[in-house]
């Protein structure tokens, strides 16, 4: 028996984990939240000079530029989250599930994407849908107009088709590792019973990947609702967002104070957002991880069992 009178002299695990956290802690502390918390205290500080006030916000939210600055936000990053999900599912279909050349390197080429940075799709579209882009260039030749007919990506349609091109891999991603999971067996037995395509993909295909596209379209309306390479560089001087407005009012009008309003309303709707992701998904996983239990019936001493029975029945087409 072990003497419980024995002092313990190492060290107790509870310290130690503190002691293994610090690090890591001290480390997010300053370079994440000390900068946070200045831009908190800069919020709360009027241009005026003086003690903490809430009257920049008051300022800000009842200033038109800011209204409209967060309907843009709000309207192009659900459009595109929308957009991103409809076009992500419909090709994430086709490469998993229909063979063709070329499907494997397709896919590959999808995890390339994820790398490339925002504004680098902004130029491509402007290469091929400017206003000098490869699109009215070839209108201009054939026609002999003056100017082609394509002028959109200057308008908030423009910052739509870039945000969905370059998010769609976001969705993708997920969706195809959920696919890849399906059992082809399933597919089949559905498809050799008559089930149509589209029933096929509702019935059996959606429900298994239906965490992944949750996921898919939550992360890409958190990335549209802060993106600001893709508004910048596609010039649309009409199209104002909430990280675009902190850009003028630091950058262009020199409000650090409003700057800094406009960043703490941004980021707590992101942690909103993603709080609300978090709920979502630990619903719908632990939905779909709980198993389903079949009850188990006790057979009747009279009943005969399933082997009895077919036993039963071939002496029966004997006779």
């Amino acid at each position: 028996m072990p003497d419980r009178t024995t002092p313990h002299t190492g060290p107790r695990p509870g310290r130690t984990a503190a002691l293994w956290a610090l690090p890591p802690v001290a480390a997010l502390a300053v370079v994440f939240l000390y900068p946070l918390a200045l831009v908190v205290r800069q919020s709360l500080t009027p241009e005026d000079g003086g003690g903490p006030s809430t009257a920049p916000y008051t300022t800000v939210l009842t200033a038109t530029s800011f209204q409209d600055a967060l309907t843009n936000t709000v309207l192009i990053a659900v459009g595109a989250t929308l957009g991103a999900l409809l076009l992500g599912l419909a090709l994430s279909l086709v490469i998993a599930f229909v063979p063709f050349p070329g499907g494997k390197a397709l896919a590959r080429f999808i995890d390339l994407f994820l790398a490339f940075p925002s504004f680098l799709i902004t130029l491509a579209l402007l290469f091929l849908y400017g206003t000098v882009g490869i699109a009215n260039g070839l209108w201009t030749d054939v026609t002999g107009a003056a100017h082609g007919p394509l002028d959109f990506l200057h308008t908030p349609w423009g910052v739509l088709l870039a945000e969905v091109t370059y998010f769609t891999p976001f969705v993708m991603r997920p969706l195809l590792a959920a696919f890849s999971q399906v059992e082809t067996a399933q597919v089949e037995a559905a498809g050799s019973l008559g089930a149509r395509p589209w029933r096929i993909v509702r019935t059996v295909i959606l429900p298994e990947a239906l965490p992944s596209l949750a996921a898919g379209g939550a992360l890409v309306l958190v990335l549209c609702l802060n993106e600001f390479g893709i508004v910048l560089f596609t010039g649309a001087k009409n199209v104002v967002t909430l990280p675009m407005l902190v850009y003028t009012k630091a950058i262009l009008d020199g409000d650090y104070t409003g700057a800094c309003v406009v960043a703490v309303i941004n980021i707590a709707l992101s942690a909103a957002l993603y709080a609300l992701y978090r709920t979502v998904m630990s619903r719908t996983t632990g939905t779909a991880r709980t198993p389903r239990r079949t009850p188990t019936r006790t057979p009747a001493k009279n009943t005969p069992t399933a082997p009895a029975l077919a036993v039963g029945g071939a002496d029966r087409a004997r006779a």
